[in-house]
């Protein structure tokens, strides 16, 4: 049967109501065909998430409403090779409730790591090799500090980003820094690099449809904001960054508060979702999401060390690149997608980004 995992938010919870809730479920599953096998709870954030094999996603939140009353915020279907990579094959189960290898109560909750490997603007010299060529150096060395921190990869068919999870913030921060170090202090034949991380805490489930699909989302973000060889984290790493002086003092390391957070979600949101229309820029943008253009310009300039026009720019191209990867769209198709009209501009704009023209990309 197809395995599931509903999430479960409330104002408060502790783990023993939880327990309770776990074993109500197991004694109504039978009557459904259902089988409730384990759980992850976070009391700090009032979440739960349970998984679940059933003949479908219907039976399963039967069980719940007959044994409980409560009925899940969303469930998904899960494929267990996806589960056990992010989440780890745990046999620390006590009563249905997951705990770390440490002991602790397991939330459920990972760290996803956004690796971007950029070819700096107008290298000239690369023009008589393939893209992925070039960039293979710093992917696979990002590769191999990755597991010497614990961390393990996601494989990516929608871009030509690196996704990775971690268990533990503090790993996956020395991780990161590890990674900047690495490819920054490389010879001169690898100084054509740059290296774009994003960090964010994230949850399995969410009200979306895919599996850690919203912190892998909001990861992609924060890389998109990092400067050259900069890593950009989610605000749940404040605390962390407050509380070691070591990462306080890197400048290439950068914390967004709330309502920088919310910010960024708005101004990607809108720029995503009119990414083809060719008149996707700043005043459209101000008068969607409410801000000034003088404001729009310093909070944008700010945040990534790029103008809004620039930085929407890179969202284009961005975009571009994966559709140039990984689908059957000519260049002229895919210069549409992005919003320009005329191929030739659109040519010019990817190789004053990428070093390299979209046709030798495909």
């Amino acid at each position: 049967m197809p395995l599931y995992m509903d999430y479960h938010k409330f104002p408060s919870i502790t783990i023993e109501e939880v327990k309770q809730a776990h074993m109500a479920d197991k004694k109504t599953q039978d009557k459904y065909g259902v089988v409730y096998h384990q759980f992850w709870v976070n009391e700090k954030e009032g979440t739960i998430f349970c998984l679940i094999e059933g003949p479908n996603p219907e039976a399963c939140v039967q069980v719940h409403r007959e044994a409980h009353g409560d009925v899940a915020c969303n469930i998904i279907e899960v494929e267990p090779g996806i589960l056990d990579l992010i989440l780890g094959n745990s046999n620390n189960i006590n009563h249905g409730l997951v705990y770390q290898n440490s002991g602790e109560v397991d939330t459920g909750f990972r760290y996803i790591m956004i690796v971007d490997a950029v070819v700096k603007t107008n290298q000239k010299h690369i023009q008589d090799i393939s893209l992925f060529e070039f960039t293979n150096f710093p992917k696979r060395k990002a590769l191999s500090i990755v597991e010497n921190f614990g961390g393990r990869e996601i494989k990516n068919d929608f871009d030509d980003v690196l996704i990775f999870v971690f268990s533990d913030d503090l790993m996956a921060l020395h991780c990161a820094i590890n990674i900047q170090n690495t490819i920054c202090n490389q010879e001169q034949d690898y100084s054509d690099f740059e290296v774009r991380i994003g960090i964010n805490e994230g949850q399995p489930v969410t009200h979306k449809e895919g599996f850690f699909e919203e912190a892998i989302d909001y990861a992609k973000h924060l890389s998109l904001l990092a400067g050259p060889n900069g890593i950009v984290l989610s605000k749940s790493f404040q605390k962390l960054i407050n509380g070691n002086s070591e990462f306080k003092e890197n400048s290439n390391v950068k914390v967004i508060n709330q309502r920088q957070e919310l910010f960024v979600q708005q101004f990607l949101k809108y720029a995503e979702e009119n990414i083809a229309k060719q008149d996707l820029n700043i005043q459209n943008i101000s008068q969607t999401i409410g801000v000034s253009k003088p404001q729009l310009y310093r909070k944008i300039t700010g945040l990534t060390g790029r103008s809004p026009n620039t930085f929407i720019r890179d969202i284009k191209m961005k975009k571009a690149m994966g559709l140039l990867r990984n689908n059957d769209l000519n260049v002229s198709q895919v210069a549409l997608e992005v919003g320009y009209s005329n191929p030739s501009y659109f040519t010019k704009c990817f190789q004053e980004k990428y070093g390299i023209s979209p046709s030798k990309v495909i």
